[in-house]
């Protein structure tokens, strides 16, 4: 049964709230909106913080960015969250927003790339990193062109992290599995060096997907996860 606008609105409204309870944006941060139909998306407004939006303050405007109805202005990079709509016809939720630690890897010009953890291998493949792009411009599209078709979620160089799903909710919990993936990288290394499992390995945890139901289109690519052999590869080019 499919949900009603009203209903995607209070969805929408939720993870906002969500989004800064978890502490993944401050001040007026983050981004999200809801493709309601082929015409017309629900996005959250510019210039207010995300643990303050009501239900009033949501516009709805069309597939271009223009403004169709609320009394705020449009988010700012509404343009980004079009970009992937027209890449994927599947998508019909964008969640933008600054979790700490994913977004440290991406203001160090790294991806979550490193085939850890069998979760994220099945549910998102690989993180890449978007190169840099000035926020609220079209630019800001430009780096995530070769990931969005083939990721659910990208690091934004220098910016933030930006997933997206079949609805919202699934969009949100991508960018929750994201900074989880983070700080667990983030600790590993700080212990002396995050161990990515082999090939063999990695390959079943893809084969894996559709015993647990995921339908993702990230694919297994050379470098996409990183497996241990990939790791080891420069260590023998040093001897």
């Amino acid at each position: 049964m499919s949900k009603t606008e009203q209903q995607h609105r209070e969805d929408l409204v939720h993870v906002c709230r969500m989004v800064y309870e978890k502490g993944w944006v401050a001040m007026n941060d983050g981004n999200v909106s809801i493709k309601l139909d082929d015409d017309r998306v629900l996005c959250t407004p510019t210039a207010i913080s995300k643990g303050m939006v009501e239900l009033d303050d949501v516009i709805l405007c069309d597939l271009t960015g223009t403004k169709l109805a609320g009394k705020r202005e449009c988010t700012s990079e509404i343009a980004m969250h079009m970009t992937i709509y027209g890449l994927r016809p599947d998508v019909r939720a964008v969640v933008h927003a600054h979790p700490p630690v994913a977004t440290g890897f991406a203001a160090a010009g790294r991806a979550l790339d490193k085939a850890l953890l069998p979760e994220v291998v099945i549910h998102l493949g690989a993180v890449p990193l978007a190169a840099y792009g000035l926020p609220g411009t079209p630019a800001l599209s430009d780096g995530m062109l070769p990931f969005i078709p083939n990721y659910d979620a990208l690091l934004l160089e220098n910016h933030g992290c930006t997933s997206f799903g079949s609805d919202v909710w699934q969009a949100f919990f991508r960018m929750e599995m994201v900074e989880h993936f983070a700080r667990i990288t983030l600790v590993a290394e700080l212990m002396g060096g995050a161990r990515a499992l082999p090939r063999e390995e990695v390959e079943k945890l893809f084969a894996a997907r559709a015993r647990y139901n995921v339908n993702s289109r990230a694919a297994m690519e050379p470098g996409m996860p990183l497996v241990a052999e990939d790791l080891l590869e420069p260590e023998r080019t040093k001897r």
